[in-house]
């Protein structure tokens, strides 16, 4: 069984440095988010620099690209541990009937905790939100049999701030595949300041309501008053039916 990152990234300017700092040990594509057009291969890693942004772009530019069994989803600020490969590989081989594994990658910045994924269970559609797109891996053969790629509506660089790793995600369950979690430790990641986030704020909520329409169409109202209660205590300018009705009209926006 074969298996290669696919690494969305900006700006690389030392590949070589890049690559160790990642530790990247198996074969790989980066994409490089930056101002010209180039190709380089570096032993068993391709790297292709565009210029263009937007992750969804980025990744599904890595997704034409992939040729291994295995791929896994990587963002610029991720360190894997030594044995990644050999840990990812052997989590499917236990599970042959999984189609998407997502695994547990740990934090550096003390200020930001990640979820702590404790045991294997399958996901459905309503426990699959809260997992980054850095600790997913998946068989490429069930991607493409499903014809499932990023949306270029929602992420870094779209129209809707972000959202991106969640449909992809949900658009694997929604396809009948089946995901599972792993409570396996693929790698750390350095939580840098974000390219879309700027705050619990106005557009924020927004761009929550039509990803909400997105997942759960006519359903979604239940989701953005659950969304709205859980972050009230962290939007101090803003009260919970304020949050509300900018999540609603998201998702009025999208839907029209």
């Amino acid at each position: 069984m074969s298996l290669e990152l696919l690494v969305s990234a900006m700006n690389i300017k030392n590949v070589s440095k890049f690559i160790s700092s990642m530790n990247i040990k198996s074969k790989a594509i980066i994409i490089n988010q930056t101002d010209y057009n180039a190709y380089e291969k570096f032993d068993n890693i391709d790297v292709y620099s565009f210029s263009e942004r937007g992750v969804g772009l980025s990744r599904n530019n890595a997704l034409m690209r992939a040729s291994s069994d295995i791929v896994v989803l990587a963002d610029d600020d991720v360190h894997y541990v030594d044995d990644y490969e050999e840990k990812i590989i052997k989590a499917f081989e236990e599970k042959p009937d999984a189609d998407m594994i997502i695994f547990n990658i740990c934090s550096n910045n003390p200020k930001i905790s990640l979820i702590n994924i404790k045991k294997s269970r399958r996901l459905n559609m309503f426990n699959h939100l809260k997992y980054g797109g850095a600790r997913v891996a998946f068989r490429l053969k069930s991607q493409r049999n499903n014809n499932i790629f990023f949306s270029l509506l929602f992420g870094g660089g779209c129209k809707y701030g972000s959202g991106e790793d969640t449909i992809f995600i949900h658009d694997f369950i929604k396809s009948g595949l089946k995901v599972y979690t792993s409570e396996v430790l693929i790698g750390s990641v350095d939580q840098k300041e974000s390219t879309w986030f700027t705050g619990y704020n106005e557009k924020f909520f927004y761009d929550k309501g039509a990803l909400y329409y997105y997942l759960f169409g006519k359903l979604s109202l239940i989701f953005m008053i659950r969304y709205a209660y859980i972050m009230r205590k962290k939007t101090h300018n803003l009260s919970f039916f304020e949050v509300l009705n900018i999540m609603k009209k998201g998702g009025k926006e999208y839907y029209e």
